[in-house]
């Protein structure tokens, strides 16, 4: 029987990582690790939010941070290019 080591960023928890293997458990470090640095990522943006929306509760700026966070590469290019942010939303026409 082989072993197989699974890693999964504490952030999410172990329970959270196992309801959910699929996108929170991991075959290496490294793969932990940047799911680790996007959750940090989310946190902050999510005080952000909090600070400078008003009238947004917690539960919202989590689920909008955590979105920014996860496309951040986007976000990123978007700087440069707004239009990009919307290009995937868009349906495909076949």
């Amino acid at each position: 029987m082989a072993v197989q080591a699974l890693y999964y960023s504490e952030r999410d928890g172990l329970e959270m990582a196992l309801k959910h293997p699929d996108t929170m458990l991991f075959s290496s470090k490294a793969e932990a690790d940047a799911r680790d640095k996007v959750l940090e990522l989310a946190e902050e943006i999510t005080q952000f939010l909090q600070a400078r929306v008003e009238g947004m509760d917690e539960a919202m700026a989590e689920k909008a941070a955590l979105a920014i966070a996860e496309e951040k590469d986007l976000f990123g290019k978007a700087l440069k290019k707004p239009s990009l942010l919307n290009e995937k939303a868009q349906p495909d026409s076949d």
